[in-house]
């Protein structure tokens, strides 16, 4: 798994971030999203009516060959078949034309086609039938601050994070610690990215990005702290791997140092992160 990309230098820019993190967000966010699908209610359903999750008994016909439509169409996506994900969703929405997640999932779709102007149209739809919907509040944040548009996709992120019952808090915070790395917002990312971790200790992306917001601000005990326990496990890599050796280096524990470098060179022999520690590039 790939953590994250150079920015430039710690010391200079803003640390780092995932590489194609949109996507992998997206992806880690299906499931969420999915599992909302058989309880999402049509865009005139009372308030008080949403307080009950539609299920199978109770569950409209049209609502149900659109959830079953769109299980297809989440599926292909993950697999990659965006076209035939695109087909599936077509059949979701002529089943019904009011289901939130057909649209959220046609949003990820043509982003991922690069057809920005559908992708943007899908999510608004999606927003409008339902705006408090985390999942799609989430999603839409995702697109926008890929686009750049960094304090639009803070508010839809703060917008998601306020609903008493979303179950994907660690991955929006995760999102939100991202998109405020990217606007050069240091010190906020730092704090989302740390509460996402509370959260969710495992989760290499939200591991990786704190510890380099850590390093980067100076606090390199911290930063060990964080980068050893993610090195500690599968999920390590070149990057953390050279985090590690750099935080290492910074407290001054040169066996410890050591011996990341020797796993570094003996992973990943043709890494960028090797030819910088053959260097000595500590401070790039």
């Amino acid at each position: 798994m790939t953590h994250a990309i150079r920015t430039g230098s710690l010391g200079q820019r803003a640390g780092l971030y995932p590489r194609g993190w949109m996507t992998w967000l997206a992806l880690a966010a299906l499931a969420l999203l999915l599992g909302a699908c058989a309880q999402t209610p049509g865009a005139q359903t009372p308030a008080s009516a949403r307080a009950e999750p539609i299920t199978e008994s109770d569950e409209p016909e049209a609502r149900k060959r659109a959830r079953i439509r769109l299980e297809l169409a989440s599926n292909y996506f993950e697999q990659g078949q965006t076209t035939v994900a695109l087909d599936e969703i077509k059949l979701s929405l002529a089943a019904d034309p009011t289901y939130v997640p057909a649209y959220t999932l046609r949003g990820l779709v043509y982003a991922r086609l690069n057809d920005l102007r559908l992708a943007e149209d899908s999510f608004k739809r999606a927003q409008q039938l339902n705006p408090r919907d985390p999942d799609v509040l989430h999603h839409y944040g995702l697109f926008v601050c890929q686009q750049g548009r960094y304090q639009q996709a803070i508010d839809l992120f703060q917008q998601a994070l306020a609903s008493p019952v979303y179950g994907g808090q660690a991955k929006t915070l995760m999102a939100k610690g991202v998109c405020q790395v990217r606007a050069a917002q240091f010190a906020e990312a730092e704090g989302s990215l740390a509460r996402s971790y509370e959260l969710d200790a495992g989760n290499p992306i939200t591991a990786y990005n704190l510890a380099a917001l850590q390093f980067r601000r100076g606090d390199a005990a911290k930063a060990q702290f964080t980068i050893r326990r993610l090195n500690n496990t599968d999920l390590a890599n070149a990057e953390t791997l050279w985090l590690g050796i750099k935080v290492e280096q910074r407290l001054g524990n040169t066996e410890a140092m050591t011996q990341l470098a020797q796993q570094l060179g003996r992973r990943y022999p043709e890494s960028r992160e090797w030819a910088s520690y053959q260097r000595r590039a500590f401070d790039e």
